[in-house]
């Protein structure tokens, strides 16, 4: 739902003037455009979830082997979104046709360290700078796991967390802000504390930290509101209440599906609808975009709205692809041999508590 959220509003909720050419979504259809320019809330969504199932996946794990998992799971899909798109640029400047992006050896390699903001570049793939809030959330996580993960430090690292955010926003550092994520803190810690309940159960303690957690995300969400206010004349900014309520509904979903009564739902298609969306979610703009557009040139009469569906269709086959031969192969063989390499330096009695890792089929 998240990554259907940040589709479409990247393919029909986009403010920009004459981003489908001659025809404009907001006069052709209104109402998809609308409520389409609120999707950019799926990021929000994601960064909850992201709370909720990394605080799942850190419990039992040493520092090194929750880097290794992050780097097996994120990196192959991104490398091989990031190569896609170098190649869609280069097939552009063959074709003689302008290219959005602009590509060179020193951007294409800055950006397969999943950086490029901090390194001054561009990023060739657009949603990227969602994955660099992403690795900040991890580099937390895993200060946490030196400490030791247990349900008193948890608690306290969710309080300490939303503090420092309220100091951040006082004392405007840019140095602390990188690294207190005061825009996000919120999500961050109402995914965590969701998890809390789940493993250990419901209080009024954790009530009342994701309470507090996000009574505060309500009122930062104003700074992510003014992010999206440059609207075309005619068109009025984003409604605080609107995405207010929209992001509290996410809040609620993940609470049906982490403690609620979704908890227990077994079925097969969200898993493997959940196993394509990161993969989705990389091509989606930098590779979905262009192709919906030109449908459009090569064909005028077929719209915005079907050259979107088209395209969408497009990036979930590709998605599929991307799935099966980059992250189910290279993933767990990064990872096999990232853990190897980590267990040289490991003492004898780190050997004895941490077996070798068998070869994943």
């Amino acid at each position: 739902m998240a990554a259907a959220m940040v589709a479409a509003y990247h393919f029909l909720g986009t403010p920009t003037p004459h981003f489908w050419g001659r025809t404009e979504l907001r006069d052709s259809a209104p109402f998809l455009h609308e409520i389409s320019r609120y999707g950019w809330l799926g990021v929000e969504f994601f960064f909850l979830i992201s709370g909720f199932v990394i605080c799942m996946s850190c419990w039992g794990r040493t520092p090194a082997q929750f880097t290794v998992s992050r780097i097996a799971r994120l990196f192959p899909a991104y490398w091989c979104a990031v190569l896609l798109v170098v190649l869609l640029v280069l097939a552009s400047r063959l074709g003689h046709r302008p290219a959005a992006t602009h590509i060179d050896p020193r951007t294409v390699l800055g950006n397969l360290t999943m950086a490029p903001g901090p390194l001054g570049l561009d990023p060739v793939d657009g949603v990227s700078w969602t994955l660099w809030v992403e690795a900040r959330f991890y580099l937390l996580m895993a200060a946490l796991l030196v400490l030791g993960l247990s349900y008193r430090r948890v608690v306290a690292f969710c309080g300490v967390w939303l503090a420092a955010a309220v100091v951040a926003l006082e004392i405007h550092s840019p140095v602390v802000d990188e690294f207190v994520l005061p825009r996000y803190t919120g999500l961050f810690v109402a995914g965590i504390v969701l998890h809390l309940m789940r493993r250990f159960g419901q209080s009024l303690l954790l009530w009342l930290l994701l309470g507090f957690a996000w009574c505060y995300q309500l009122t930062v969400l104003e700074l992510r509101v003014a992010d999206h206010s440059a609207v075309p004349p005619g068109e009025s900014r984003p409604s605080w209440v609107v995405c207010a309520v929209v992001l509290t509904v996410c809040l609620g979903l993940l609470a049906l599906a982490g403690i609620g009564p979704l908890a227990g739902l077994r079925w097969r298609w969200p898993v493997t609808a959940g196993a394509l969306t990161y993969p989705f979610y990389l091509v989606h703009q930098s590779l979905g975009i262009p192709l919906a557009k030109g449908l459009v040139q090569v064909f005028p009469r077929l719209g915005p709205v079907p050259s979107t569906v088209l395209s969408v269709s497009c990036m979930l086959g590709l998605s599929l692809l991307v799935h099966t031969l980059v992250e189910r192969r290279l993933g767990p063989r990064l990872r096999h041999r990232l853990t190897l390499d980590m267990r040289l330096g490991m003492r004898p009695r780190d050997l004895a508590a941490h077996p070798a890792p068998t070869r994943a089929r």
